[in-house]
Protein backbone atom coordinates (compact mmCIF):
# COMPACT_ATOMS: atom_id res chain seq x y z
CA UNK A 1 0.00 0.00 0.00
CA UNK A 2 1.61 3.66 -0.77
CA UNK A 3 0.64 6.79 0.11
CA UNK A 4 -0.02 9.85 -1.95
CA UNK A 5 0.84 12.00 1.22
CA UNK A 6 2.86 10.15 3.58
CA UNK A 7 3.57 13.11 6.10
CA UNK A 8 -0.11 12.89 7.03
CA UNK A 9 0.59 9.15 8.55
CA UNK A 10 3.45 10.30 10.93
CA UNK A 11 1.02 13.01 12.11
CA UNK A 12 -1.99 10.06 12.41
CA UNK A 13 0.75 8.51 14.36
CA UNK A 14 1.32 11.55 16.95
CA UNK A 15 -2.38 12.67 16.77
CA UNK A 16 -3.67 9.19 17.79
CA UNK A 17 -0.77 8.26 20.18
CA UNK A 18 -1.54 11.97 22.12
CA UNK A 19 -5.07 10.99 22.05
CA UNK A 20 -4.44 7.29 23.44
CA UNK A 21 -2.14 8.93 26.59
CA UNK A 22 -5.04 11.68 27.04
CA UNK A 23 -7.57 9.14 27.78
CA UNK A 24 -5.42 7.04 29.97
CA UNK A 25 -4.66 9.99 32.13
CA UNK A 26 -7.90 11.26 32.06
CA UNK A 27 -8.82 7.50 33.10
CA UNK A 28 -6.08 7.31 36.07
CA UNK A 29 -6.88 10.96 37.50
CA UNK A 30 -10.94 9.41 37.51
CA UNK A 31 -9.64 6.29 39.01
CA UNK A 32 -7.80 7.95 41.65
CA UNK A 33 -10.20 10.47 42.55
CA UNK A 34 -13.13 7.99 43.10
CA UNK A 35 -10.32 6.31 44.63
CA UNK A 36 -9.93 9.04 47.12
CA UNK A 37 -13.82 9.39 47.65
CA UNK A 38 -14.20 6.16 48.68
CA UNK A 39 -15.06 4.52 45.40
CA UNK A 40 -13.31 1.39 44.64
CA UNK A 41 -13.74 -1.62 42.30
CA UNK A 42 -16.20 -1.89 39.59
CA UNK A 43 -17.39 -5.20 37.40
CA UNK A 44 -16.26 -5.89 34.02
CA UNK A 45 -19.29 -5.34 32.52
CA UNK A 46 -19.16 -1.97 34.01
CA UNK A 47 -15.75 -1.66 32.44
CA UNK A 48 -16.50 -2.54 28.86
CA UNK A 49 -19.19 -0.43 29.48
CA UNK A 50 -17.22 3.02 30.37
CA UNK A 51 -14.09 2.35 27.90
CA UNK A 52 -15.36 0.74 24.70
CA UNK A 53 -17.38 3.66 23.49
CA UNK A 54 -13.99 5.73 23.46
CA UNK A 55 -12.11 2.98 22.37
CA UNK A 56 -14.25 3.04 19.15
CA UNK A 57 -13.83 6.52 18.75
CA UNK A 58 -9.94 6.75 19.28
CA UNK A 59 -9.77 4.03 16.71
CA UNK A 60 -11.45 5.50 14.38
CA UNK A 61 -8.72 8.89 15.06
CA UNK A 62 -6.19 7.14 12.62
CA UNK A 63 -8.77 5.74 10.00
CA UNK A 64 -10.13 9.27 9.68
CA UNK A 65 -6.50 10.89 9.16
CA UNK A 66 -5.11 7.71 6.91
CA UNK A 67 -7.82 8.44 4.75
CA UNK A 68 -6.62 12.31 4.42
CA UNK A 69 -3.33 10.94 3.32
CA UNK A 70 -4.86 8.91 0.17
CA UNK A 71 -3.86 5.34 0.74
CA UNK A 72 -4.20 3.33 -2.82
CA UNK A 73 -3.31 -0.41 -3.24
CA UNK A 74 -1.79 -1.45 -6.58
CA UNK A 75 -4.17 -4.62 -8.03
CA UNK A 76 -3.68 -7.23 -10.70
CA UNK A 77 -6.09 -6.98 -13.13
CA UNK A 78 -6.36 -9.69 -15.82
CA UNK A 79 -7.03 -8.05 -19.27
CA UNK A 80 -6.84 -8.61 -23.52
CA UNK A 81 -4.00 -7.32 -24.47
CA UNK A 82 -1.14 -7.55 -26.62
CA UNK A 83 -0.62 -7.40 -30.68
CA UNK A 84 -2.90 -9.31 -33.06
CA UNK A 85 -2.00 -9.35 -36.43
CA UNK A 86 -4.54 -10.48 -38.75
CA UNK A 87 -3.41 -12.55 -41.99
CA UNK A 88 -5.11 -13.01 -45.21
CA UNK A 89 -4.97 -15.46 -47.83
CA UNK A 90 -5.67 -13.30 -50.86
CA UNK A 91 -4.57 -15.78 -53.43
CA UNK A 92 -7.03 -17.57 -56.47
CA UNK A 93 -8.55 -19.93 -54.62
CA UNK A 94 -9.77 -17.30 -52.54
CA UNK A 95 -11.80 -16.17 -55.43
CA UNK A 96 -13.92 -19.02 -55.19
CA UNK A 97 -17.65 -19.06 -54.48
CA UNK A 98 -18.73 -21.88 -52.16
CA UNK A 99 -18.76 -19.21 -49.80
CA UNK A 100 -21.00 -16.41 -50.93
CA UNK A 101 -19.94 -14.03 -52.55
CA UNK A 102 -16.16 -15.38 -52.29
CA UNK A 103 -14.22 -16.83 -49.69
CA UNK A 104 -12.14 -13.07 -49.52
CA UNK A 105 -14.85 -11.71 -49.40
CA UNK A 106 -16.41 -13.95 -46.06
CA UNK A 107 -13.07 -13.65 -44.38
CA UNK A 108 -13.17 -9.71 -44.64
CA UNK A 109 -16.24 -9.80 -43.62
CA UNK A 110 -15.02 -12.02 -40.50
CA UNK A 111 -12.01 -9.39 -40.00
CA UNK A 112 -14.20 -6.19 -39.51
CA UNK A 113 -16.38 -8.01 -37.01
CA UNK A 114 -13.29 -9.20 -34.68
CA UNK A 115 -11.62 -5.69 -35.28
CA UNK A 116 -14.96 -4.39 -33.94
CA UNK A 117 -15.25 -6.85 -31.22
CA UNK A 118 -11.47 -6.09 -29.31
CA UNK A 119 -10.87 -3.97 -26.49
CA UNK A 120 -8.84 -1.16 -27.23
CA UNK A 121 -5.69 -2.54 -25.63
CA UNK A 122 -4.97 -4.70 -28.00
CA UNK A 123 -3.18 -3.58 -31.12
CA UNK A 124 -4.14 -4.82 -34.93
CA UNK A 125 -2.00 -4.95 -37.83
CA UNK A 126 -2.98 -6.37 -41.05
CA UNK A 127 -1.28 -8.75 -43.33
CA UNK A 128 -2.00 -10.02 -47.21
CA UNK A 129 -0.48 -12.66 -48.64
CA UNK A 130 0.09 -14.44 -51.94
CA UNK A 131 2.70 -16.36 -53.00
CA UNK A 132 4.25 -13.39 -50.96
CA UNK A 133 2.95 -11.56 -48.13
CA UNK A 134 2.94 -7.94 -47.41
CA UNK A 135 2.21 -6.06 -44.42
CA UNK A 136 -0.36 -3.29 -45.50
CA UNK A 137 -0.87 -2.43 -42.05
CA UNK A 138 1.57 -2.07 -38.89
CA UNK A 139 -0.32 -3.24 -35.45
CA UNK A 140 -2.29 0.05 -33.76
CA UNK A 141 -5.41 0.80 -31.44
CA UNK A 142 -6.34 2.69 -34.11
CA UNK A 143 -9.94 0.83 -35.57
CA UNK A 144 -10.84 3.12 -38.71
CA UNK A 145 -6.72 2.44 -39.63
CA UNK A 146 -7.53 -1.28 -39.25
CA UNK A 147 -10.80 -1.54 -40.97
CA UNK A 148 -9.75 0.25 -43.62
CA UNK A 149 -6.90 -2.16 -44.45
CA UNK A 150 -9.44 -4.86 -44.64
CA UNK A 151 -11.55 -3.48 -46.70
CA UNK A 152 -8.53 -3.41 -49.23
CA UNK A 153 -7.12 -7.13 -49.22
CA UNK A 154 -7.38 -8.09 -53.06
CA UNK A 155 -4.47 -9.92 -54.84
CA UNK A 156 -3.73 -12.45 -57.13
CA UNK A 157 -0.95 -15.26 -57.19
CA UNK A 158 -0.80 -18.65 -55.41
CA UNK A 159 -0.18 -19.31 -51.96
CA UNK A 160 2.39 -18.91 -49.31
CA UNK A 161 1.46 -20.07 -45.90
CA UNK A 162 5.08 -20.19 -44.33
CA UNK A 163 5.68 -17.19 -45.85
CA UNK A 164 2.52 -15.36 -44.42
CA UNK A 165 3.57 -16.42 -40.66
CA UNK A 166 7.58 -15.50 -41.61
CA UNK A 167 5.90 -11.78 -42.59
CA UNK A 168 4.31 -11.81 -39.23
CA UNK A 169 6.08 -12.93 -37.03
CA UNK A 170 8.39 -9.98 -38.75
CA UNK A 171 5.89 -7.38 -37.98
CA UNK A 172 5.73 -8.60 -34.49
CA UNK A 173 9.29 -8.47 -33.36
CA UNK A 174 9.62 -5.52 -35.92
CA UNK A 175 13.00 -7.12 -37.74
CA UNK A 176 13.34 -9.69 -40.90
CA UNK A 177 12.22 -12.97 -40.14
CA UNK A 178 13.57 -15.59 -42.28
CA UNK A 179 14.11 -19.36 -41.99
CA UNK A 180 17.43 -20.71 -41.14
CA UNK A 181 19.46 -22.78 -43.60
CA UNK A 182 19.56 -26.00 -43.22
CA UNK A 183 21.50 -27.26 -40.19
CA UNK A 184 21.82 -24.07 -38.49
CA UNK A 185 20.51 -22.96 -35.33
CA UNK A 186 16.71 -20.78 -35.77
CA UNK A 187 17.16 -16.80 -35.23
CA UNK A 188 16.59 -15.57 -31.76
CA UNK A 189 13.17 -13.48 -32.25
CA UNK A 190 12.98 -13.40 -28.23
CA UNK A 191 9.83 -14.37 -26.49
CA UNK A 192 6.36 -12.59 -27.43
CA UNK A 193 3.61 -14.38 -25.22
CA UNK A 194 1.16 -11.62 -26.05
CA UNK A 195 1.20 -11.67 -29.33
CA UNK A 196 -1.43 -13.70 -31.77
CA UNK A 197 -1.65 -14.54 -35.43
CA UNK A 198 -4.74 -15.26 -36.42
CA UNK A 199 -4.61 -16.97 -40.43
CA UNK A 200 -7.73 -17.08 -42.15
CA UNK A 201 -7.58 -19.08 -45.10
CA UNK A 202 -8.57 -22.06 -47.19
CA UNK A 203 -4.95 -23.89 -46.17
CA UNK A 204 -4.34 -24.64 -49.70
CA UNK A 205 -0.50 -24.31 -50.65
CA UNK A 206 1.44 -23.88 -53.90
CA UNK A 207 5.04 -22.87 -52.57
CA UNK A 208 7.31 -20.52 -51.01
CA UNK A 209 8.68 -20.90 -47.00
CA UNK A 210 8.57 -24.24 -45.06
CA UNK A 211 5.17 -24.06 -43.02
CA UNK A 212 6.32 -26.51 -40.34
CA UNK A 213 9.19 -25.25 -39.74
CA UNK A 214 7.57 -21.22 -40.07
CA UNK A 215 4.73 -22.62 -37.54
CA UNK A 216 7.44 -24.11 -35.48
CA UNK A 217 9.70 -20.60 -35.12
CA UNK A 218 6.60 -19.04 -34.29
CA UNK A 219 5.87 -21.48 -31.40
CA UNK A 220 9.29 -20.82 -30.47
CA UNK A 221 8.67 -17.08 -30.01
CA UNK A 222 5.99 -18.10 -27.74
CA UNK A 223 3.61 -16.55 -30.80
CA UNK A 224 0.28 -18.30 -31.05
CA UNK A 225 -1.60 -19.00 -34.53
CA UNK A 226 -5.02 -19.50 -34.79
CA UNK A 227 -6.26 -20.71 -37.75
CA UNK A 228 -9.77 -20.14 -39.66
CA UNK A 229 -10.92 -22.44 -42.50
CA UNK A 230 -12.42 -20.26 -45.49
CA UNK A 231 -14.33 -22.67 -47.79
CA UNK A 232 -15.89 -26.01 -47.69
CA UNK A 233 -14.15 -29.39 -47.86
CA UNK A 234 -15.87 -30.36 -50.72
CA UNK A 235 -14.30 -27.24 -52.95
CA UNK A 236 -15.17 -25.74 -56.34
CA UNK A 237 -13.28 -24.92 -59.22
CA UNK A 238 -12.29 -21.10 -59.79
CA UNK A 239 -11.17 -19.28 -63.03
CA UNK A 240 -7.70 -18.54 -63.51
CA UNK A 241 -6.24 -17.04 -66.47
CA UNK A 242 -9.63 -19.14 -68.60
CA UNK A 243 -8.37 -22.05 -66.58
CA UNK A 244 -10.78 -23.79 -64.22
CA UNK A 245 -9.10 -25.15 -61.03
CA UNK A 246 -10.20 -27.10 -58.52
CA UNK A 247 -10.22 -26.09 -55.15
CA UNK A 248 -10.88 -27.06 -51.42
CA UNK A 249 -10.11 -26.16 -47.78
CA UNK A 250 -7.74 -27.82 -46.36
CA UNK A 251 -8.14 -28.26 -42.93
CA UNK A 252 -5.51 -30.68 -41.99
CA UNK A 253 -2.79 -27.99 -42.98
CA UNK A 254 -4.47 -25.10 -40.77
CA UNK A 255 -5.13 -27.37 -38.13
CA UNK A 256 -1.68 -28.02 -37.86
CA UNK A 257 -0.23 -24.63 -37.61
CA UNK A 258 -2.75 -24.19 -35.18
CA UNK A 259 -2.03 -26.97 -32.98
CA UNK A 260 1.95 -26.21 -33.46
CA UNK A 261 2.14 -23.01 -31.56
CA UNK A 262 -0.68 -24.50 -29.24
CA UNK A 263 -3.71 -21.93 -30.99
CA UNK A 264 -6.75 -23.68 -32.66
CA UNK A 265 -8.50 -24.39 -35.94
CA UNK A 266 -12.29 -22.77 -36.94
CA UNK A 267 -13.73 -24.50 -39.03
CA UNK A 268 -16.63 -22.57 -41.01
CA UNK A 269 -18.62 -23.78 -43.69
CA UNK A 270 -20.86 -20.11 -44.49
CA UNK A 271 -19.74 -16.67 -44.45
CA UNK A 272 -21.95 -16.50 -40.43
CA UNK A 273 -20.05 -19.09 -39.83
CA UNK A 274 -16.56 -17.56 -40.39
CA UNK A 275 -17.52 -14.81 -38.68
CA UNK A 276 -18.36 -16.97 -35.35
CA UNK A 277 -15.35 -18.48 -35.86
CA UNK A 278 -13.41 -15.39 -35.82
CA UNK A 279 -15.31 -14.53 -32.87
CA UNK A 280 -14.64 -17.23 -30.91
CA UNK A 281 -10.96 -16.81 -31.22
CA UNK A 282 -9.11 -16.96 -27.73
CA UNK A 283 -6.93 -14.48 -27.54
CA UNK A 284 -4.22 -13.77 -24.56
CA UNK A 285 -5.10 -12.59 -21.37
CA UNK A 286 -2.53 -10.00 -19.61
CA UNK A 287 -2.34 -8.80 -16.46
CA UNK A 288 -1.94 -4.88 -15.58
CA UNK A 289 -1.25 -3.33 -12.74
CA UNK A 290 -3.31 -0.78 -11.84
CA UNK A 291 -4.02 1.59 -8.76
CA UNK A 292 -6.67 1.39 -6.42
CA UNK A 293 -7.47 4.54 -4.35
CA UNK A 294 -8.43 3.29 -0.50
CA UNK A 295 -10.06 6.63 0.73
CA UNK A 296 -13.11 5.62 0.54
CA UNK A 297 -13.23 2.23 2.29
CA UNK A 298 -10.77 3.21 5.08
CA UNK A 299 -13.34 6.82 5.55
CA UNK A 300 -16.48 3.96 5.51
CA UNK A 301 -14.70 2.02 8.32
CA UNK A 302 -13.59 4.82 10.54
CA UNK A 303 -17.67 6.11 10.03
CA UNK A 304 -18.72 2.71 10.98
CA UNK A 305 -16.28 3.20 14.01
CA UNK A 306 -17.82 6.26 14.97
CA UNK A 307 -21.49 5.85 14.98
CA UNK A 308 -21.21 2.54 16.70
CA UNK A 309 -19.23 4.65 19.50
CA UNK A 310 -21.72 7.11 19.62
CA UNK A 311 -24.75 4.91 19.59
CA UNK A 312 -23.23 2.77 22.97
CA UNK A 313 -22.38 6.30 24.57
CA UNK A 314 -25.62 7.64 23.40
CA UNK A 315 -27.27 4.17 25.19
CA UNK A 316 -24.83 3.53 28.25
CA UNK A 317 -24.42 6.79 29.37
CA UNK A 318 -27.40 9.28 27.33
CA UNK A 319 -25.15 11.19 26.14
CA UNK A 320 -22.00 11.82 23.24
CA UNK A 321 -19.05 13.05 25.04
Amino acid sequence: MSLHYPIVLIAAVLVTGAAVAGYVTLQRRRTAALAAAGLTGSSKRAAVRRHLPYALLLAALPLLLVGLARPEATVVVPRVAGTVMLVFDASNSMKADDLQPSRLAAAQEAGVAFVEAQPSSVDIGVVVFGDQALTTQEPTDDRTTALAAIKRVGGTGGTSLGQAILASLGTITGKPVALPAEGAPPPDLGYWPSATIVLFSDGEETGGADVQAAADLAATAGVRIQTVGVGTTQGTTVAVDGYQLATALDEQQLTSIAKTTGGSYHRAADTDEVSDAAGAIDLRLTSKKEPLELTAPVAGAALVLLLLGALLMTRWHGRIV
